[in-house]
């Protein structure tokens, strides 16, 4: 029950930042969804970091690197922390001026004024929410994984389990530890709108990297019984050949990893947080500071998740000895069993609290993305003729949030696949989509019909490479969605590419070649956004 009852501390904490935070809420619809622009460096820098620290980030590179070894790490982590910066410097910046410029608070917005195109959203919107959908998933399910091993036994009297599986007996089951992380989120996402979001962001980013350095430390006390370096070093040693390469996987492959970083240059809930920053120089920390964060955070993920594979991990958290390493959901719950087993109640308690905080400081912005989407770019154009009052923007914002969340939970009482295979096909979306962003911010030539010839190469590609990797999977080829990719011959050799690769170039040259054979916009449009004096 200890545990239990630090989460349930913790969460009411949270609730209270959140409402607190409500109370500074002016009751506009740009208040409610953008903050009023007043967000400043430290803040802009925890909400964008907490806001790109998702399950995946935590639970799945520590499951990926149990179950594939520590290249995870080079493969995602490395690149990661150069890819995002580049992007919050040329992408974030140049977002925030023209938005700052022009009052925008979606990309739609900013696309349906670039292209020239009232009903780019429709097009645009489905798309964009259905791959959000997907990256909450991966949380939602993430955080349901984390609260069922962390109360193991509390409730036996509620929650009867498998006998046979002995850590169930007592937990709450997944599906309602979901269920109470998505209320908790969406009540502070309801009443605080970003203001809130931006508030809790900051409190858990610096829980979860303060408590996500403690878990490391406690977790490499607790695998024997000499000094902490001492066992670091014996675990270390203990770790077969296997894991400790990237063997398995060839320089194609890991060069088009690379690729999949790109995805935050069209993270919807990103470009929002963009946007509520006070100036252009909050972004310089953001930048500078990123890629350190991203070293502190995913480092010892990765080395926790090869340590948990070795006898000596095992034979002191017994339950790891019961994962099976051909099981992609099995790898959710690596870190939380390594935290149970290798702390007391009360530090397990604060340690899940801060993995849960890793998970909700993603959630909320992401919640509240898909909401302002939706009353900007489909409600009030469509519904409202542009003239939506103030407390009718909050209303539709908050409706739709409420909506999405129930649909995100439903989809995941079906259990779908692993947190890091949800995650990389997520992403990769999102990538394939970041030629159109860059284009309209650099290229001038760039047309409606160009714009809409990427937008349908990328979903298209990414559904039928999604659909073979679906089948794939399904005959026994691999042992996660992940795995898949593409093979290309050339000169006799063959390429082992991500498939984040193939989308990239579909969307690329569908949008070049269009682009270049269609009608240009017009000279006003290209002043605007390109003027001849900047």
């Amino acid at each position: 029950m200890t545990s239990a009852i630090v989460i349930g501390c913790y969460l009411a904490m949270l609730l209270g930042l959140g409402l607190f935070s409500s109370r500074l809420f002016s009751g506009s619809g740009k208040d409610f969804q953008l903050a009023g622009h007043s967000i400043g460096p430290v803040m802009l820098l925890m909400s964008l970091f907490g806001t790109t620290m998702t399950a995946f980030a935590l639970i799945g590179s520590t499951g990926e690197a149990w179950q594939s070894g520590i290249g995870v790490y080079g493969k995602l982590a490395s690149a990661s922390g150069i890819v995002h910066s580049l992007c919050f410097f040329l992408i974030g910046v140049k977002v925030w001026k023209l938005g700052h410029k022009y009052g925008y608070s979606t990309q739609i917005e900013f696309f349906r004024d670039r292209l020239e195109s009232r009903h780019v959203g429709l097009v645009l919107f489905p798309i964009l929410v259905a791959m959000v959908i997907v990256y909450i998933l991966a949380g939602v399910m993430g955080a349901g994984t984390v609260v069922h091993v962390f109360t193991s036994g509390a409730f036996p009297s509620l929650f009867a389990g498998n006998p046979a599986v002995p850590p169930s007996v007592g937990a709450i089951p997944e599906h309602w530890g979901a269920l109470v992380i998505c209320c908790v989120v969406l009540v502070y996402v309801f009443f605080g709108g970003m203001r809130g979001t931006a508030w809790a962001n900051t409190f858990q980013t610096i829980a979860f990297m303060v408590l996500g350095v403690l878990t490391f430390f406690v977790i490499a006390k607790g695998l024997g019984k000499g000094s902490m370096v001492e066992n670091m070093a014996a675990a270390s040693a203990a770790v077969k050949a296997k894991w400790t390469t990237r063997t398995g996987v060839s320089q194609s492959e890991f060069l088009t990893y690379m690729l999949i970083p790109l995805s935050v240059g069209m993270f919807p809930h990103l470009f929002q947080h963009w946007l509520t920053a006070k100036s252009a120089n909050s972004f310089k920390l953001s930048v500078v500071a990123h890629p350190i964060f991203i070293m502190l955070v995913w480092l010892p993920c990765v080395m926790l998740g090869i340590w948990a594979t070795t006898d000596i991990a095992i034979s002191v958290v017994k339950p790891l000895a019961r994962l099976s390493h051909d099981v992609a959901s099995d790898q959710n719950k690596v870190l939380p069993m390594l935290v149970k087993g290798l702390s007391g109640d009360v530090l397990g308690g604060f340690l899940a609290a801060g993995v849960l905080a890793a998970i909700m400081s993603s959630l909320d912005s992401q919640f509240l993305c898909v909401g302002t989407m939706f009353t900007n770019d489909i409600a009030n154009p469509y519904f409202a003729g542009g003239k939506m009052t103030d407390k009718q923007t909050v209303f539709w914002t908050r409706s739709f949030v409420i909506l999405v969340v129930a649909v995100t939970y439903g989809i995941s009482l079906l259990n779908p696949r692993g947190v890091f295979s949800l995650g990389i096909w997520c992403f990769s979306g999102f990538s394939s989509l970041f030629p159109l962003i860059f284009a309209a911010l650099y290229w001038k030539k760039l047309t409606k019909a160009g714009a809409y010839a990427c937008i349908l190469a990328a979903s298209g590609t990414w559904a039928w490479l999604f659909w073979s990797a679906m089948k794939w999977a399904g005959e026994g080829k691999g042992r996660s969605l992940s795995d898949y990719l593409i093979h290309l011959p050339i000169g006799g050799q063959e390429y082992e590419l991500m498939p984040v690769t193939g989308m990239i170039l579909a969307s690329t040259i569908a949008m070049i070649v269009v682009s270049l054979v269609s009608k240009p916009l017009s000279d006003a449009t290209i002043e605007k956004f390109f003027p001849a004096n900047s």
